[in-house]
């Protein structure tokens, strides 16, 4: 997450993390992680919604955000949270066993350079898990209000990498319209975690919907 977010927390948690655990992203979550033990970094961590049970899995959290907004409302959930960019981690190397990242790029500029910073503060052979949004089907070129039916492309707008805040792909009342996103195209999406040092282990489309929202990675450094 950003410091865009900063003033808007709480509406951001009640509106979009009502009940997080029982959304589709920690049902995705859990199962590629584990449980374990050692020192788990959650970058971009929010609001916190997550943390509490990546705990309870075994594992020794800590949580991430530029946004100071948000990590009030994740240190009132009892998180063990930092301040800092992503891009410039406050860690040493090879300080964490295992990382998880959920709905990052999207919000980050600069999310291949977050993902190199990311494989220096992990030790060699570390689980990371990532959940973010589907390159193919939302972004600016794809209006795919709430993962419902079916997404409307927009020509001339896949491949255009960056932040925006205005495009055809943008519904005026969600989420997007206050914030703005990044969008990455899917080819450099997966080559950035490659280049970054990382391998793949499992790449997943979850399924319920006919057209996926999400897209599910599991990496080792």
């Amino acid at each position: 997450m950003s410091a865009r977010y900063d003033g808007l927390a709480d509406w951001y948690d009640e509106e979009f993390q009502p009940a997080a655990l029982e959304g589709d992203a920690w049902q995705v979550v859990r199962p590629l992680l584990g449980a374990g033990s050692g020192k788990l970094l959650d970058l971009g961590c929010g609001t916190g919604a997550y943390m509490g049970a990546l705990a309870a899995l075994g594992w020794e959290v800590t949580g991430v955000d530029i946004s100071a907004d948000m990590l009030r409302r994740a240190r009132e959930r009892g998180a063990n949270v930092v301040r800092a960019d992503a891009t410039a981690l406050p860690f040493e190397d090879a300080s964490f066993a295992a990382a998880v990242s959920i709905f990052t790029h999207s919000d980050f500029d600069e999310f291949t350079v977050a993902l190199h910073e990311l494989a220096r503060v992990l030790e060699i052979g570390a689980p990371f898990v990532y959940v973010g949004v589907h390159p193919c089907f939302v972004g600016p070129h794809s209006r795919y209000v709430r993962a419902i039916g079916t997404p409307q492309l927009h020509e001339g707008w896949y491949r255009r990498e960056g932040h925006y805040t205005a495009a055809p792909g943008i519904s005026p009342e969600g989420l997007r319209a206050r914030f703005g996103a990044s969008h990455i195209p899917l080819g450099r999406f997966l080559q950035s975690f490659l280049d970054a040092g990382f391998r793949f282990e499992h790449i997943e489309e979850p399924e319920g919907r006919e057209y996926p929202y999400m897209l599910a990675l599991r990496l080792r450094r």
